[in-house]
């Protein structure tokens, strides 16, 4: 259910890899939840890195949402960055997996696939 990729480049860097390979995929950087600063400037020590990206591509979103409106809960992907045993990580939660548990529609299994194989795609180039 979970896909996870080491990669060599710090976090900040793997992050603007990420998004610069997303962006070649047609895939746009919503918003970046830094978990790190987040929880810091709540008075909650939290020391590794972690970026969490919300991802999409429009022409994908519609399809799903034209097909079952209530998946708009599953939107937008993510995809996390961060530090782990003095690695970066990059993962995700499968599409696939989890549009499979939230819906038996052949049509979304078939965004599901292609979305994941765009996001593999782009995580695997920043892994080097």
């Amino acid at each position: 259910m979970k896909y996870i990729v080491t990669s060599p480049l710090p976090v900040d860097a793997a992050v603007d890899k990420l998004t610069a390979e997303l962006l070649e995929r047609k895939f746009g950087v919503l918003h970046v939840h830094d978990l790190h600063k987040t929880l810091n400037s709540k008075g909650v020590p939290f020391e590794p890195a972690c970026q969490v990206l919300e991802v999409c591509n429009p022409q994908q979103a519609a399809k799903v949402l034209s097909d079952d409106i209530d998946m708009n809960m599953a939107l937008p992907c993510r995809i996390s960055v961060y530090e782990k045993d003095g690695t970066t990580q990059i993962g995700m939660i499968s599409p696939k997996e989890m549009l499979r548990v939230l819906s038996d529609s052949p049509q979304l299994a078939a965004v599901a696939e292609e979305v994941e194989a765009v996001l593999v795609e782009a995580i695997d180039a920043v892994r080097g």
